[in-house]
């Protein structure tokens, strides 16, 4: 899969290939162009007490820099947050990634337990961009222990309550620069174990159960390069990345996260919400430790053909784009139509030049069902200051609850 993750608003490409799905034309498979979301959108009601287990929300560190602190977070909403990103420095260790905005994030970030008791906090290390001395840290038994100690260390000394990994990617894929073996598929699976014994070890210490974690790949391709079914009981859930399936990398305009595969004819590989799910499923991961993720961003495709509503066409340039920057000045501008696919599940708009594929709240009332039907272990987004007003969130919640 051809996967974005930088995670900075800057545009990282890291191409990974897809088995290409037999497309069938259906013309009927787009849906009437709207003028805003269906009647199908959850409720505003409040509801105490998720159904599902987990809402895990990301908090980029660098959202300060843009004035969005950990405070303005709803976190009545959230069972866990996670920080990102924590790097591995030269000696393998965990370390600060941003250490001049860190500290103070971290301090505000686990002060909201006194809004939320039962919020978790965890550090999560890696990342697009610091990904590249995972596979050194796996190594050995020796490295592996260092880097468990550190995140021991790490968790205490800052108050967190787990540590989540993003390594992109074991074995194949991330940035060109990243150590990788194909000894990282069993290394990977060492090392969560030895992470799990140490975190356990403190746990016991200190009478607390300590969190381990992981954010994964949603593509074929990763499940191939790791052991799920071995790693499944090291970790208390996981984070499947189950958006950028389509992105900037592409030749043509085409949806960020569908949720169901779609009957259309298409240029390109074709790949689904539900796809990546039941992939991790028939590798005999736990159903209840899986959690699905859902962007508060989109992309923005400019110089598009003006056929087809925009979608499966050329584009002569594209961005990442947050759901703020969405509704504020595209989603109510004159010119723009909202479609939404009948079989995706997901809108987009378009004003004849211009391409925009996103969420909202009727793209997320689906998803909400869909992990209640699957008996997920929750939703996770990415991330919590691409809308900083909480409107998704609040939408996912609510959702998550009918």
């Amino acid at each position: 899969m051809k996967k974005y993750r930088m995670k900075t608003g800057l545009l990282a490409v890291s191409v990974f290939m897809l088995i290409i799905f037999g497309c069938r034309n259906n013309k009927d498979a787009f849906a009437e162009n709207e003028a805003g979301p269906s009647s199908q959108i959850p409720q505003t009601e409040e509801i105490s007490g998720l159904q599902t287990d987990k809402l895990v929300g990301y908090y980029a560190a660098w959202s300060a820099y843009s004035n969005f602190s950990p405070n303005q977070i709803d976190v009545s909403r959230l069972t866990h947050i996670n920080y990102a990103f924590a790097t591995i420095d030269s000696d393998l260790k965990l370390a600060m990634g941003y250490p001049d905005v860190d500290p103070e994030n971290i301090r505000i970030l686990n002060s909201l337990k006194q809004t939320n008791p039962d919020l978790k906090t965890l550090i999560s290390v890696g990342g697009w961009n610091w990904s590249g001395r995972f596979s050194d840290a796996a190594l050995t038994e020796e490295s592996r222990s260092a880097f468990a100690d550190s995140c021991v260390d790490f968790i205490v000394k800052y108050g967190f309550d787990g540590v989540d990994l993003d390594w992109e990617y074991p074995v194949s894929g991330g940035l060109t620069t990243n150590a990788r073996r194909p000894e990282d598929k069993q290394n990977f699976t060492l090392l969560l174990q030895k992470i799990r014994e140490k975190l356990d070890t403190r746990g016991t210490q200190d009478q607390t159960h300590y969190l381990l974690t992981i954010a994964g790949g949603a593509d074929r391709s990763y499940v191939n390069n790791v052991e799920l079914r071995k790693i499944a009981p090291y970790l208390d859930y996981a984070n499947i990345m189950t958006y950028d399936l389509h992105g900037t990398w592409d030749t043509h305009t085409d949806l960020l996260a569908p949720l169901y595969p779609n009957s259309d004819t298409s240029p390109q590989y074709k790949t689904s919400v539900e796809q990546a799910v039941n992939t991790w499923l028939n590798a005999s991961f736990p159903a209840e430790k899986l959690v699905m993720g859902i962007p508060f961003y989109g992309y923005l495709y400019s110089s598009v053909g003006n056929s087809n509503q925009g979608m499966y066409q050329r584009f002569g340039g594209a961005n990442s784009i947050s759901y703020q920057d969405i509704q504020t000045n595209y989603l109510h501008k004159s010119g723009y139509t909202r479609s939404f696919h009948s079989q995706s599940k997901v809108p987009w708009l378009f004003n004849g030049t211009i391409f925009i594929s996103y969420e909202d709240a009727e793209s997320i009332g689906y998803k909400s069902e869909f992990i209640k039907s699957k008996k997920l272990g929750g939703a996770m987004v990415w991330e919590l200051s691409q809308d900083p007003s909480g409107e998704l969130l609040g939408v996912l919640y609510r959702g998550l609850n009918q």
